[in-house]
């Protein structure tokens, strides 16, 4: 005998219920420490940005030269908050979808563990002088096996998860899901064997590197804040992804275009030509899965703005949308018409903190906004703290993304143009990097607020609520959401 509908809800909230349990301490353990961790990299940004301007600040102290802390800076962000708000939402939401409880929490919380004490260990190791100097690779060489096996302990079961799931079609969530599963260690053994390992050219070794720090953000921390992104927005709304048609293509456009990224910044090095604008092209082009990912998501919550203006979740999944969007058109811009012109300015870490901040913290926070209250089955304790953190994180990513591209750009045209010093050009770029440190500082201020949010919420102080947080009125999301996720094809599924 089939079961009733009230039966098979009943049976479907408990379900969600035991994953939410079994997924408690692992997930939030990630996103409080991540969260502590973005905290600890926004002060060393605001150091380190207010040294490009002042280079006697803390000057007396050698921890804190200029190339150290720029490297402990930009490792923080993405070892210690990116990866671990990544996890996160990738064990959740791999545990949704596939509809199965996590039966190893312990290992993958040992694996946790030891990745925050191998960042913390990487960190010191830099401003210790010990670093490698190799971009978003800064860590001691003894490091990155350390994470790698972490990283494998951590998501293994989430592809387990993915395989031993009851039949059915695959979500638009989880195919990014697996993508970036799939495709980061790939690029980082890659990286890693060829540039500490493998006794090659030296200019290859820089090649590689460069490929390395491309493909990082667009291969896993662009579709893992993707998949999150088509999570959410059916999900709060009620309505299924607006085209999943759309979706097939902005996926297999990113996986076709994404690997090709990064080597545009080898550009005059003495490498094959093609090589620098092969990577220059992939970096235009990256702006069609941009566009067909906005599309779909602002499609899917059109008409659905007090929704998106009362749900945290949607506020800032619907901002880190846009940042996707104008990451692309910025970066279609840039590189068509004068990637050569920036190659060595203030420009590359602007579009850096764009696309770690503006686009994918701001989806990471608004899943952590979801995800959390369902977890420890609290509600959020202040709407004005995430108020706080809404429009600090918003002006403060605006900020650097302005001062540091625009500020490039000029620095850039003052280098180029011959009839002046090389320092003269260079310094065009100072009055920005004010900018930088004022909007560091609204981060800085931001990621406080939302740190201690979060501890407060794993101390379980929120009073308890079977609603969503909402931060203000009463609107359409419903405490559960739809029942079950809705899918590609326009239906909700238990």
């Amino acid at each position: 005998m089939s079961e009733t509908p009230s039966s098979a809800d009943a049976n479907d909230i408990a379900l969600r219920s035991s994953i939410d349990r079994s997924l408690r301490h692992p997930v939030m353990f990630f996103f409080t420490c991540g969260a502590l961790w973005l905290a600890v990299a926004a002060v060393l940004g605001l150091i380190a940005s207010a040294k490009k301007h002042m280079p006697e600040f803390l000057g007396g102290c050698s921890l804190f030269d200029a190339g150290k802390i720029d490297a402990a800076h930009i490792n923080a962000l993405i070892y210690g908050w990116g990866f671990q708000a990544a996890f996160g939402m990738i064990i959740w939401l791999m545990a949704r979808l596939s509809r199965k409880e996590c039966t190893s929490s312990g290992i993958v919380l040992v694996a946790g563990h030891l990745w925050n004490f191998a960042v913390l260990f990487g960190v010191v190791g830099i401003m210790l002088g010990m670093g490698t100097g190799v971009p978003w690779m800064e860590f001691p060489t003894a490091v990155w096996p350390v994470l790698l096996l972490c990283y494998m302990l951590i998501t293994i079961w989430s592809l387990i998860q993915f395989q031993v799931r009851d039949a059915g079609h695959v979500y638009v969530s989880q195919w990014y899901l697996l993508a970036a599963m799939l495709w980061f260690p790939w690029i980082y053994m890659t990286a890693n064997l060829f540039v500490f390992v493998f006794d090659g050219n030296p200019l290859m070794a820089a090649g590689i590197a460069s490929w390395f720090k491309g493909t990082l953000f667009l291969l896993f921390f662009l579709p893992v804040a993707v998949a999150s992104a088509y999570f959410l927005a059916p999900k709060v709304t009620g309505r299924p992804v607006y085209s999943y048609n759309i979706a097939l293509f902005g996926f297999w456009t990113l996986a076709v275009v994404g690997p090709w990224a990064g080597m545009q910044k080898l550009t005059g090095a003495p490498i094959p030509q093609f090589l620098p604008y092969t990577g220059a092209a992939a970096m235009v082009l990256i702006l069609v899965p941009a566009i067909a990912v906005a599309i779909n998501i602002l499609k899917t919550v059109s008409g659905h703005e007090e929704t998106v203006t009362a749900s945290p979740a949607l506020r800032f999944t619907a901002a880190g949308v846009v940042g996707l969007l104008t990451y692309g058109v910025l970066s279609a811009a840039t590189h068509a018409f004068g990637f050569s012109l920036v190659q060595f300015s203030y420009t590359d870490y602007g579009f850096d903190i764009l696309g770690l901040y503006g686009v994918f913290s701001l989806c990471a926070f608004g899943a952590i906004y979801f995800i959390v209250p369902r977890i420890t089955r609290r509600e959020w304790l202040s709407r004005r703290f995430i108020s706080w953190h809404f429009y600090l994180s918003l002006y403060g990513v605006i900020t650097v993304a302005i001062s540091a591209i625009v500020g490039g750009i000029s620095q850039g045209e003052g280098i180029e143009a011959w009839n002046q010093s090389f320092l003269a050009g260079a310094g065009r770029a100072q009055s920005y990097g004010w900018g930088v440190t004022i909007a560091w500082g609204l981060i800085l201020l931001s990621s406080l607020f939302f740190s201690l949010h979060l501890l407060l919420m794993w101390a379980r102080l929120g009073r308890r609520s079977s609603h969503p947080t909402l931060l203000k009125g009463n609107h359409a999301e419903s405490p559960h959401g739809p029942e079950g996720e809705v899918d590609n094809y326009g239906s909700a599924t238990a």
